[in-house]
């Protein structure tokens, strides 16, 4: 017997243990939730039912046993009651991390089901029956079946007792409010799951996200196109139209988890484009009502005001009155309102309409006050031109996204009302400035010097003193149109007199008059605070005209002045010729078949109309 020394012991690798795998057959699956192993267990006995063949005493042959048969069409209906309760439990309620397996499970059944489908349909002609259970149309099932749940959810959002609160819900003063809160609260709770959780459940050609947003899409325009045709109050209306215009599309479905993952140009709008415009216009008349009472409520506070014999607050001790501030507040934040609730600006615009209106009252009202001619009037004025400028610059300021009608209507409105704001302050001052205008371009003037003009000009600068009192920029446009009334009764009066300049001397004598004339005047306006700078122009290019002798060089200055004031016509040009009693009918004709041939090349400046404002005085020379 030999003896083993240790040195011949080997060490055996130890073999794996071997584990055995559990295989669950179709029930147990079922329990498990394992709806892609049962269906593809279903799949495999169907394969073997209808897609062996052997040979029988009678030839070719199905073998196919009808117990067989009746056994695997139960089972699919039980495997389908599963995938369906699987997938009702997870879209009816708060889903876990099992809820989304499950989910997945069976979106990828749906899919190897509607694959089987597709073969027996592809099946060759003359091929056997398919089973009685095919197909099974489990994608038009499911559709169905999503579309009853999303219904059955907004119905329950709808008539949710008022106990089951959400902060939001909670303040709403109506029932139809707080029905259309609940039901768009759960419509954006749903389909935001949806696309954060659920999304990555189901393949691609699912497009679950635009389906589950379409059709709460459908239930959710159903129920708010009813509650439009029911005759809705006046804030219900409101609130509707806030969520068909801003909540819906914009806190909804431009969500920032919902991008890329629907298309919400196929959704359409949540109402008809009838009902909508019915809504919307249900909603501008009452706010324009109100606008209106608004208006008029701030009108009649401030004529009360007027009535009352005070003089207005001052502020920064300048004449004050708040009703610009007051209407422009209501009416922006009126406008804001309807830009919200109607999704608009243009729509919103129709709003400016009745600003246009009471303007209008407000300038009846003045004209009334004014002629009452009370102690306080000239403080009342004063307060108001501020107002005036205000409405001015409001609609300036906007000039660009005011619809033209409103905009051309508002500021001739605005321009009639600042005619008669600032025209019950110059009409008086021009009155007894007449006298004195009366004397320019007369032998007196000639012979007097500057004597005419310091008269007037200190006239005026007594008129001015009452002024202090009146904001700068109110102080500017009325310094604006004093200066330019006053240069134009200086060309008038220029103009309409008969008086002929016989000699050169003379001229020049005149054209020296009118240079001082202009700068005494530009300097008193300049330094008052007028800032018409391209009215010093006028009277230089004049005196320039009168100063010549030269034809030719005359009727190039007449070219340059007709370039600068396009609004200069021929019979003024005619009426300012005449001051120079040496000029021939032959070279006035010449001028004008100059101008005549220059014009049309005249490009105009920016210089706005003057000469459209002055008369045109007796004409001399008229041309054969």
């Amino acid at each position: 017997m030999s003896t083993m020394k240790f040195s011949d012991l080997r060490i055996l690798p130890r073999r794996p243990r071997e584990t055995k795998e559990v295989v669950l057959d179709f029930v147990e699956n079922l329990k498990e939730n394992r709806l892609v192993e049962a269906c593809q267990q279903l799949l495999l006995r169907e394969d073997q039912l209808f897609g062996q063949e052997t040979m029988t005493l009678e030839g070719l042959g199905q073998v196919c046993n009808e117990d067989d048969k009746d056994t695997l069409q139960k089972d699919y209906e039980t495997l389908l009651l599963h995938l369906w309760m699987a997938v009702h439990t997870t879209f009816s309620s708060t889903p876990s991390g099992e809820h989304l397996e499950i989910l997945r499970s069976a979106v990828e059944t749906i899919t190897l089901l509607e694959e089987k489908d597709q073969q027996w349909e592809g099946r060759p002609e003359g091929s056997s029956e398919a089973p009685v259970w095919r197909p099974h149309q489990c994608r038009r099932t499911y559709d169905t079946l999503l579309e009853r749940i999303v219904e059955s959810q907004m119905r329950n959002a709808a008539v949710e007792e008022d106990n089951i609160r959400v902060s939001s819900v909670d303040n709403l003063s109506t029932s139809m409010k707080r029905e259309v809160c609940r039901m768009g609260k759960r419509l954006k709770e749903n389909v935001l799951w949806v696309a954060r959780d659920m999304r990555d459940c189901y393949p691609p050609d699912f497009d679950v996200c635009n389906l589950y947003v379409r059709l709460y899409h459908q239930k959710f325009s159903a129920r708010l196109t009813e509650l439009a045709r029911s005759g809705l109050d006046v804030d219900d209306c409101n609130y509707l139209l806030c969520w068909v215009n801003n909540y819906y599309p914009n806190d909804i479905l431009k969500h920032k988890d919902l991008e890329g993952h629907i298309n919400i140009e196929s959704l359409g709008t949540l109402l008809s484009e009838k009902d909508l415009t019915t809504l919307e216009e249900q909603y501008l008349l009452q706010k324009e009502s109100k606008v209106r009472t608004w208006f008029s409520k701030a009108l009649s506070k401030e004529e009360d005001g007027w009535l009352s014999g005070k003089s207005p607050e001052l502020i920064d001790r300048y004449c004050f009155c708040p009703l610009a501030i007051d209407v422009i507040q209501a009416v922006d934040g009126a406008m804001r309102e309807a830009r919200t609730i109607l999704a608009s600006d243009a729509k919103a615009q129709r709003i400016l309409c009745q600003l246009d209106s009471f303007l209008i009252s407000y300038k009846r009202s003045l004209e009334e006050f004014v002629k009452g001619r009370r102690e306080n009037t000239q403080a009342v004025m004063k307060a108001n031109l501020v107002s005036i400028e205000q409405f001015r610059d409001f609609i300036v300021r906007r000039e660009e996204s005011i619809p033209e009608e409103i905009k051309t209507s508002s500021m001739s409105t605005l321009a009639d009302l600042r005619d008669f704001g600032y025209g019950y302050f110059t009409g008086p001052i021009h009155e007894e400035l007449r006298v004195q205008y009366r004397r320019l371009w007369t032998q007196a003037w000639f012979t007097g010097g500057q004597m005419v003009l310091d008269d007037l000009l200190g006239t005026l600068d007594r008129h001015m003193q009452q002024f202090t009192d009146l904001k700068p920029i109110c102080m500017e446009e009325l310094l604006g149109r004093l200066h330019m009334e006053m240069m134009v009764e200086y060309v008038k009066r220029m103009m309409k007199r008969k008086m002929r300049l016989k000699d050169k001397e003379q001229q020049e004598a005149a054209a020296k008059l009118l240079a001082d004339d202009s700068s005494k005047l530009s300097t008193y306006f300049t330094e008052a605070g007028s800032k018409i700078i391209w009215l010093s122009e006028v009277l230089p290019k004049i005196a320039e005209v009168v100063k010549l002798q030269d034809p030719g060089s005359i009727q190039l200055e007449i070219v340059t002045l007709a370039r600068d004031f396009p609004d200069l016509s021929w019979r003024q040009i005619l009426a300012l010729l005449s001051l120079k009693a040496n000029l021939s009918t032959a070279d006035v004709r010449s001028i004008k078949e100059s101008l005549d041939v220059n014009r049309s090349t005249v490009t105009s400046n920016t210089n706005p109309p003057f000469f459209s404002k002055v008369p045109a005085g007796t004409i001399w020379y008229m041309p054969s």
